[in-house]
């Protein structure tokens, strides 16, 4: 990343919650002319970098993640996906049935990197995913993504239950999923009993 680069993703992350760089600098406890144009260079005219400890504080204030953060920098704008909690997923009224989210009971939120408008995001709320995925990690779901086998994919099964797995043989009449947990054991579904999967392609950690 280049020393404009870093001065630009300021700039866009105060722009994206509505705020000037004074503002953002103000609302993260800093001296509010702590990311102004002037101080962005030394008296002597040498570029000066942004510190890491006012970079913490600026994205902490807005709620941002360092991800973000970098994508901005990069001139990834990202991309506002739907977002639903792991646990409401087995509920009636949130997909289609190819696995697209409906309904208007969907948050939002932004993830970096990802221009797609075909995914959504799904927040993990219990401990059975662990330790691949943690209470409050989100991951980015895209369904009509083929998936293969070593996949990481989510399942629906026609009875509500809704499954985080590795996708491992696949045949005509059946699914196998492998747990990610690795002392569980490898779980064999009918296809017929398969609402839809999903690929994983991002998981914010």
């Amino acid at each position: 990343m280049q020393h404009t680069d870093i001065w630009k993703a300021i700039d866009s992350l105060a722009g994206q919650h509505g705020l000037s760089a004074s503002g953002l600098a103000r609302r993260a406890g800093l001296d509010p002319t702590a990311f102004n144009k002037s101080k962005r260079v030394t008296p002597e005219g040498s570029p000066r970098w942004l510190s890491t400890e006012s970079l913490s504080k600026a994205l902490q204030a807005v709620g941002a993640s360092l991800e973000d953060f970098a994508a901005l920098a990069e001139g990834r704008q990202g991309h506002t996906a739907p977002l639903l909690g792991f646990a409401r997923a087995g509920s009636e009224g949130y997909f289609d049935d190819a696995g697209f989210p409906t309904g208007d009971n969907w948050e939002e939120v932004r993830f970096p990197g990802l221009e797609t408008e075909n995914v959504y995001a799904l927040e993990i709320s219990g401990d059975s995913m662990e330790p691949v995925y943690r209470r409050g990690d989100r991951i980015v779901v895209a369904p009509g993504v083929a998936a293969r086998r070593g996949d990481r994919v989510v399942v629906r099964t026609r009875k509500g239950e809704v499954l985080a797995r590795v996708l491992g043989r696949q045949t005509e009449r059946m699914v196998e999923l492998i747990s990610l947990n690795p002392a569980a054991d490898p779980r064999e579904l009918p296809r017929n009993d398969l609402a839809w999967m999903a690929r994983i392609l991002w998981a914010s950690q």
